[in-house]
């Protein structure tokens, strides 16, 4: 029996050892992922996102214990920060989400970010699609504590939670948060604490300013789609704001409830569809720039690079001139730059010679 064949019985361990050859990026584990692919697209994805210090950890936790309650299979995915000295990452989520241990609905897999930017590691997409083929209802994302442009999330979540909690900054601090523009729900957590009606109104107000429809948006030059805040026009999704106190679990049924109606939002207007087309085409986007990556390195020889890397160190080239000698030196089977190309030098600018 094939270690899929484990997994779509229900094997946690074989679950385990599949996550960990796709977070590796092994053979291996791609093969799994092409066979697991088909059974993809029944899971609701819910991301979630927020500064440091928000408590999304409990916040998944609850809500987890909430699905759990109505029998519906929850997968986490809680995504650390790694180390830019060390490379290592302390993997602590789980610390919060010990009233799941034990529990054979839910599965949690602590990840990395290892260096990637945006709150996601690079195999987050397809530690998701292995939970989602799998066959857990609910996926959980949590992303690392992010700042005001790590959305990646959007990319990935079919509803994503933007949790903020009083105390962490002033009102100005929220209003030109950037990350507030991909909430389809925003979360005041730690709502017992003083100031929470400051914070939710300094949200509310955000909210009010904003004008932009549910659609496929451009955000860093890649495609996402972005909820359409409070007071767009008719028939769009209006963010709600909803308080939590996730130690005690209050606002989690109502919290619980408004995901629904995200989810029913995005079934009947057809964004659904358009969030999955999305998620894939970025997916797609991300491998293909590490193929085209990879086959660049292996075109051009080492050392090759490194003398044209070490003009630049000089100053004998800009950085966009020593793209164009790198691209061209890669694009020829000899791998050398044809004398047009390397007798092109500052010199008939008037810079000094290379």
């Amino acid at each position: 029996m094939t270690l899929v064949d484990r997994v779509m019985l229900g094997d946690r361990l074989a679950l385990a050892r599949l996550l960990t050859l796709v977070e590796n990026d092994t053979k291996d584990g791609r093969e799994a992922l092409s066979l697991l692919y088909p059974r993809t697209g029944q899971a609701h994805l819910i991301g979630v996102t927020g500064a440091p210090g928000t408590g999304k950890s409990s916040l998944v936790n609850r809500l987890a214990l909430h699905y759990r309650a109505e029998k519906a299979r929850v997968a986490i995915a809680a995504v650390d920060p790694s180390s830019p000295y060390t490379g290592g990452a302390v993997l602590g989520d789980r610390v919060r989400m010990k009233d799941l241990a034990g529990d054979e609905g839910v599965f949690i897999r602590s990840m990395a970010s290892r260096g990637a930017l945006g709150g996601l590691s690079q195999a987050t997409a397809a530690i998701v699609q292995i939970f989602d083929a799998a066959g857990y209802d609910i996926v959980f994302v949590e992303t690392v504590g992010a700042g005001q442009g790590e959305v990646d999330i959007a990319r990935l979540a079919h509803t994503t939670l933007v949790v903020e909690a009083p105390g962490l900054g002033d009102d100005i601090q929220a209003i030109k948060a950037g990350i507030l523009e991909i909430a389809d729900i925003l979360v005041v957590n730690k709502a017992d604490r003083p100031g929470a009606e400051n914070t939710e109104k300094a949200l509310r107000s955000v909210l009010e300013l904003a004008h932009t429809p549910v659609t496929a948006d451009r955000h860093h030059g890649r495609t996402m789609n972005v909820a359409a805040p409070a007071g767009s026009s008719g028939g769009t999704w209006l963010t709600p704001i909803q308080r939590t106190v996730a130690l005690d679990g209050q606002g989690i049924p109502e919290l619980a409830a408004k995901i629904s109606e995200h989810r029913a939002y995005l079934m009947s207007s057809g964004h659904w569809r358009d969030r999955e087309q999305s998620r894939i085409s970025s997916q797609v986007e991300g491998i293909l720039q590490q193929a085209l990556m990879a086959q660049f390195h292996a075109a051009l020889p080492k050392r090759r690079y490194n003398e044209i890397m070490q003009r630049v160190f000089d100053k004998h080239l800009s950085p966009s001139e020593a793209v164009d000698l790198l691209v061209s030196a890669a694009a020829v089977s000899d791998a050398s730059v044809p004398p047009s190309v390397t007798s092109e030098g500052r010199a008939s600018r008037g810079r000094r010679p290379q």
